[in-house]
């Protein structure tokens, strides 16, 4: 009956982690499709506006180190809390206010979302290599595949909540699912039952180590690597998401709206990428082997477009299942790499901070590339660099470390 106890614990307590998920990316892209309404109701101008949706990306790597220390201060399921209240919190003051007030709530309350959704970031890795060791890719791919249907959900059914609501309460309106998340959080973990940890599982030897430092982290080769792979990973995205409808826009003569109707299987896609890594790992591939074929298909998309336009949408498919399932792989790989609680929150801060840093200016760089150069070809060579250097990182990172001579 202990056992059956258990599973049923881990089972709520997987169920409970992935309605959280599902407020990690809901708040920033519940923004864009009324960012114009946004815009006039606050009296931006479009890079002022533009900022509201890039802060989150940069909160994401400046605030990670402290969102590893509040984690390591008052434990993985309270920092839990704490990011569900602060999305709570940043999503109403964002919505509140007209003229100057309304302007400074506005970034307030963006400010505060990007602290707490990096919070969300940090933590459900840590959660997931303690309490699901033997499930690592499987829950990483389920956690990467609910965000992307927040994403999806928050893009396709704010227009329509404003036109009911106004966009101040469409935006507002997202809260509730954090409220909802945020209850049965708290009745979850409250009705956990205990249960024994695996023997071996980072949980298991949480004595201090030098390894567990920053400093050890930073030591560690395996950290930058993984650094890199996911700056490369975050860049290539930001990167496709800022201009993919834009390029398609161009490349196939059509309007803004059938332009980003055909970007969107780069988004509903990596729906399938994050379910089908886990899948394949299942069935023994080597995660060698599916990284390499998620780094190749991430190079399909610039490499593509600029050999064979006419297949765009099949470069589009790809890429959006790679970004998906390139997540899960990153991700996977931490868990497996670190031995302790206090080195995977370390090296998943110090992963998404660098990777982060570098992804704040992908659509900056892509636009000037784009506007320097009057084309295309110039932007999508620095999007293949970005997606070759993914590739190779990971190649690297999932290399089997070399036995030690006795």
């Amino acid at each position: 009956m202990s056992t059956v106890r258990a599973a049923a614990g881990g089972s709520a307590l997987l169920a409970a982690v992935l309605v959280f998920a599902l407020n990690l990316r809901t708040p920033i892209t519940s923004l864009p499709p009324v960012m114009a309404d946004v815009a006039a109701g606050l009296g931006l101008d479009q890079s002022l506006a533009g900022l509201l949706v890039g802060i989150p990306a940069l909160c994401f790597s400046v605030v990670a180190p402290a969102a590893s220390a509040l984690i390591g201060r008052v434990g993985p399921y309270a920092a839990v809390t704490v990011a569900l209240v602060g999305v709570i919190a940043g999503t109403l003051v964002r919505s509140v206010g007209s003229g100057t007030a309304g302007v400074v709530a506005a970034f307030a309350g963006t400010v505060v979302l990007g602290a707490a959704i990096t919070v969300g970031n940090v933590v459900v890795p840590v959660i997931i290599a303690r309490d699901f060791p033997a499930r690592t890719a499987s829950a990483t791919g389920l956690y990467s595949s609910v965000m992307n249907v927040g994403s999806v959900f928050a893009t396709s059914f704010t227009a329509p909540l404003a036109a009911l609501l106004g966009w101040q309460g469409a935006i507002a309106s997202w809260s509730v699912v954090a409220a909802v998340a945020l209850v049965v959080w708290l009745v979850t973990t409250r009705r956990l039952p205990s249960r024994p940890r695996p023997a071996g599982t980072p949980a298991d030897r949480p004595a201090p180590r030098p390894g567990d430092t920053w400093a050890g982290v930073l030591r560690r080769p395996v950290t930058w690597v993984l650094s890199v792979a996911f700056a490369g990973q975050s860049f290539s995205y930001y990167a496709v998401t800022g201009w993919l409808p834009e390029l398609l826009r161009d490349l196939l003569d059509v309007p803004a709206t059938t332009a980003g109707n055909a970007a969107a299987p780069f988004q509903g896609l990596a729906i399938a990428g994050s379910v089908l890594v886990p899948l394949v790992l299942a069935a023994r591939v080597p995660m060698r082997a599916v990284a390499a074929t998620t780094g190749l298909l991430w190079v399909a998309l610039p490499a593509g477009l600029l050999l064979a336009p006419e297949w765009w949408l099949l470069w589009v498919s790809l890429s959006g299942i790679a970004q998906g399932g390139n997540f899960v792989v990153i991700f996977t790989v931490v868990a497996q790499r670190c031995r302790t609680v206090a080195q995977t929150r370390r090296t998943v801060a110090a992963v998404q901070a660098f990777g982060y840093a570098v992804a704040a200016t992908a659509p900056s760089v892509i636009g000037a590339v784009h506007g320097l150069s009057g084309g295309w070809t110039a932007a999508l060579l620095v999007m293949l660099a970005s997606t070759l250097t993914l590739g190779v990182a990971e190649l690297v990172a999932t290399r089997r470390p070399r036995p030690t001579r006795g």
